[in-house]
């Protein structure tokens, strides 16, 4: 008795001398009992969700749709490359548990396939109907498909500074035209293609599931800065606000945001604006996609918002960037070997 006597003794002292990191303590760990509460698992089993991962056919689209198939979920993936799509789909097949035979008649319903492109409102309609044909609804929407730009604006414009001066010295009709269509693609497919599928899938999920969760996979490039990266993060940041208003317009819906640092892969050997890549070598130094997959699967099942990778180093270049903004222009200028003359 004395010793409990003692302890609480000890934590009324704690409480007053630092009564805002108490209540601060207290507030995280009434959070994360709230998320146990509600954990989604508990209203929607993993092997009757019903999942959409658009950007599959390759990166973490794909590594995703290989950690829901080897949960038991039914898995549909939507990508361009239909020979790489029809790949992943075997994948997905191998990965389910042996006792996903018995949850279903036809196991190739838990696995289904669709080439198109996610900024195609017809290729989406056509996706959206077959579910509804065969699954009946749809709980989870996963946006990671999207394009990568890696050129300096100007430079796409078909100028470079030399010695302080531009070369040429005036951009001509053909540069801006040059410009304007990579900033389109760039458009198409980091605000566009989520805008699409935005209007398509949330009323879908909002009639059909019990716990309707939509998962946008952006980028730290939409939150911070980055030279050679203008076109890239403007449109990235686009569909990150865009999302993040939409959460609020539908708070029946969960909305997620994952934002990763650099990711291992060959995302950017497409990039809309023929650009090099400039930064470490990314299959070296980036996050793992399969690290990044488990992350988001655990943030939809939590309900958790908005998450950075890694978090230390997002979290501070989110917010040491508006602290000393010449600081990490600086920095990010190292990251991508960009010097202004």
């Amino acid at each position: 008795m004395d010793s409990l006597t003692a302890a609480l003794s000890s934590v009324r002292v704690t409480a007053a001398r630092y009564p805002l990191l108490v209540t601060l303590a207290a507030l995280l760990v009434a959070r994360r009992l709230w998320r146990l509460k509600l954990r989604r698992l508990r209203t929607l089993p993993r092997a009757h969700e019903r999942v959409l991962v658009l950007g599959a056919s390759s990166g973490i689209g794909r590594a995703i749709a290989h950690e829901y198939a080897a949960a038991g979920a039914r898995i549909c993936i939507v990508g361009r490359r239909e020979n790489e799509l029809n790949l992943v789909a075997d994948e997905c097949a191998n990965r389910f548990p042996k006792i996903a035979a018995t949850w279903s008649s036809d196991r190739q319903d838990r696995v289904l396939a669709f080439s198109g492109d996610f900024s195609k409102a017809e290729d989406m309609l056509a996706v959206r109907d077959n579910l509804e044909q065969k699954w009946g609804g749809l709980d989870t929407l996963i946006v990671c498909a999207g394009v990568s730009a890696l050129r300096p604006l100007l430079e796409v414009a078909g100028l470079e500074r030399v010695g302080g001066a531009f070369v040429p010295p005036q951009v001509d009709v053909q540069g801006v035209q040059r410009t304007v269509a990579a900033a389109s693609a760039a458009i198409q497919g980091n605000y566009l293609g989520p805008l699409v599928c935005a209007v398509i899938f949330i009323p879908f999920l909002s009639t059909t599931s019990r716990a309707p969760s939509i998962l946008l996979v952006s980028s730290l490039a939409a939150v911070v800065p980055a030279p050679t990266r203008s076109l890239y993060t403007s449109s990235k940041a686009s569909s990150l606000l865009l999302y993040q208003s939409l959460a609020i317009e539908h708070p029946s819906v969960a909305f997620s945001y994952i934002i990763p640092g650099t990711v291992e892969g060959d995302f950017r050997a497409s990039a809309v604006d023929g650009g090099r890549v400039r930064e470490a070598d990314p299959n070296k130094h980036g996050l793992k996609r399969t690290v990044v997959a488990k992350r988001c699967m655990d943030m939809i099942d939590n309900g958790e918002k908005a998450v950075f990778m890694p978090v230390w180093y997002g979290r501070v270049a989110h917010f040491g960037y508006w602290l000393a903004p010449s600081l990490f222009e600086w920095l990010a200028s190292r990251k991508y070997d960009f010097k202004a003359h």
